[in-house]
């Protein structure tokens, strides 16, 4: 295997790799500095209605964050089951000019520690796969996130992990950073994104080696 961190070009990774080391990863930045993005033409946002479980799980199993519709609804119960009056104003979905839901996310709350009313969670952002590339993601993150400030939160929280390492890069291009915390926690994800993306706004981590992106020991480059 080569090795020489930085030079990400020597592999090819999609957007949702598991060959990538897993760290789980945690993004902050102030409500008041989201300005939202405006959607393409020929879509428009829509909030959940009770029965819209399936369309959730589909968009997330077509965005391959579930590999089968029985983890979507492991997921589901986890953190939205029986929360309907909830999800009515807290989850979102894009539909496109033929009123297919095509993504989806969700302003919602730390579901360990509970609402705080002070950081919202953005969770649960997917795109189905024929959606992708189509400029929606910024669009559906900023518009959720300025809801999530009418909500009363001063501040957002984004979970996502390195596996899924083209969505960090779009929330570091909305002017998230790492959790300080989370920074020295999972240092080696940090670094993995360094690599993959060269964000300025990671400047501080070194690239990761070939070992650490692929969670290999180092006598296995």
């Amino acid at each position: 295997m080569k090795s020489a961190a930085g030079k990400e070009s020597e592999y090819r990774f999609s957007n949702h790799d598991k060959r990538i080391a897993f760290y789980s990863l945690l993004l902050e930045n102030s409500l008041d500095a989201i300005e939202e993005i405006p959607l393409p033409a020929g879509y428009v946002y829509v909030n959940y209605r009770p029965g819209d479980k399936t369309e959730w799980i589909d968009i997330e199993k077509s965005a391959e964050e579930f590999e089968t519709y029985a983890d979507g609804e492991q997921a589901w119960k986890k953190y939205f089951e029986g929360k309907d009056d909830e999800l009515i104003h807290r989850m979102f979905f894009i539909e496109n000019a033929e009123g297919k839901k095509i993504a989806t996310a969700s302003a919602y709350y730390n579901i360990y520690k509970g609402d705080d009313n002070v950081s919202g969670w953005l969770h649960w952002v997917a795109v189905r796969k024929e959606g992708q590339g189509q400029g929606l993601s910024k669009p559906l993150i900023t518009h959720v996130l300025r809801y999530m400030k009418t909500l009363g939160y001063q501040r957002a929280v984004i979970p996502t992990q390195t596996t899924t390492w083209v969505a960090c890069k779009i929330y570091l291009d909305l002017g998230f950073r790492p959790i300080p915390e989370n920074a020295v926690n999972s240092r080696i994800g940090w670094k993995i994104m360094r690599r993959l993306t060269d964000h300025p706004l990671l400047s501080e981590f070194e690239p990761a080696s070939d070992s650490e992106l692929f969670g290999l020991p180092a006598d296995q480059q």
